[in-house]
């Protein structure tokens, strides 16, 4: 395998804000079963530093299933069947949150989520109005699969793609995915002991694919194509992925410093491109919500978000978390002026409509916000 120092080939990594730290099985698991803290306490250090200069990590972890291995391990002599595993994990999720729990001050959060609660729009919203509120409260997010009541999503990879979902769901600027090899090679160095280190993918195409190999660890699930898989999904919502060497103390030192290691996967356009370009050609539910002049021009002239004072009303019976347009009514009649993602049903709109947002609560008898769309869920047409 190469074995080319750290502190050689160094390059910077993109300037970042709030970031999602992937952490595989292979990083977790102890040679004898269950949990070990040897290559989690540098990435624990390193998610400190980054907090402690003002910046803000979800963390998505692995080893649930490792741990409950340790736990009961006449369990994992059955372990090929699915529940047998989810079992496994219900065992090793109190212990995974216990590992990383050890290495903060701060209180560290379990998230347990599956794909399908963020393919759900409804669902999608809650997860990260969640995540955003432990965010602002200063703890550290945890998520992983909720494997015990998975079925689908326990197979090869799920937690890198679902890294790089949550990424998107928080608008992150960076998805880190700590693995046990140093990056993306030309050929696999396990077995290819002259294949060199990739720095930079420019572009995520079949021969960067061709690059990758299958799984390297008995206990994770994911191999080196699904990080790419994982960075192809971030990409796409204008994310970079960084691979790194999780088990290299010294790589990981050096994160802190802004400085990487490993291999560098550039998104395809820019987050709040790839985010408006969603948001722009995402279906549309029937209705609309129907706004006033005011709230028109302060969308369109401050970037606002819509507030229920300038709501009028709304058409059609769309759900919380439908993506609806925005309609200006005036003397003029009605036009189209925007569209966005809406913390409100029809029905809640209308009872709030016109309303300050401190009345929302007291209206609807419980609050998903003050803002009708936020102005990060809306685009102008």
């Amino acid at each position: 395998m190469n074995t080319a120092s750290p502190l050689e080939n160094l390059q910077s990594l993109p300037a970042w804000r709030r970031a999602v730290l992937k952490v595989g099985s292979s990083l977790l698991a102890a040679d004898g079963g269950g949990l070990s803290p040897r290559f989690a306490l540098g990435l624990a250090q390193f998610v400190s530093s980054s907090i402690l200069a003002g910046r803000e990590v979800v963390i998505v972890s692995s080893g649930a299933v490792a741990a409950g291995r340790a736990i009961l391990p006449k369990a994992a002599e059955a372990g090929a069947t699915m529940a047998a595993r989810q079992a496994l994990a219900a065992l090793g999720q109190a212990q995974l949150i216990g590992l990383w729990q050890r290495f903060f001050e701060r209180p560290v959060a379990q998230v347990l989520l599956t794909h399908d609660d963020l393919r759900n729009r409804r669902r999608y919203l809650n997860a990260r109005a969640t995540l955003n509120e432990l965010l602002a409260l200063g703890t550290l997010p945890v998520v992983n699969e909720n494997d015990t009541v998975s079925v689908d999503e326990l197979k090869l990879g799920d937690n890198d793609n679902l890294a790089a979902i949550v990424a998107a769901l928080i608008d992150a600027d960076v998805l880190f995915i700590a693995t046990d090899i140093d990056g993306l090679y030309e050929a696999n160095p396990r077995t290819h002991p002259a294949a060199k280190l990739v720095p930079v993918v420019a572009e995520l195409g079949a021969e960067v694919f061709a690059m990758a190999g299958g799984s390297g660890s008995a206990v994770g699930t994911g191999g080196m194509r699904t990080k790419l898989e994982a960075a192809a999904k971030a990409g796409a919502a204008g994310i970079d992925t960084v691979l790194f060497n999780g088990r290299r103390a010294e790589v990981v030192r050096e994160l802190a410093h802004d400085r990487l290691h490993g291999t560098r996967i550039r998104a395809a356009r820019s987050r709040i491109a790839a985010r408006k370009y969603w948001l722009r050609h995402a279906p549309v539910e029937p209705g609309a919500i129907l706004v006033d002049a005011g709230a028109a021009a302060a969308l369109a002239g401050k970037g606002a978000s819509l507030l229920p004072g300038g709501v009028l009303g709304a058409e059609g019976e769309f759900r919380r978390g439908d993506m609806v347009e925005v309609v200006l009514r005036d003397g003029a009649g009605e036009r189209r002026i925007a569209r966005g993602l809406s913390q409100y049903s029809a029905v809640d709109v209308r009872r709030i409509a016109g309303r300050h947002s401190r009345d929302i609560e007291a209206v609807l008898g419980y609050n998903y916000g003050g803002n009708v769309i936020h102005r990060d869920d809306l685009v102008l047409l």
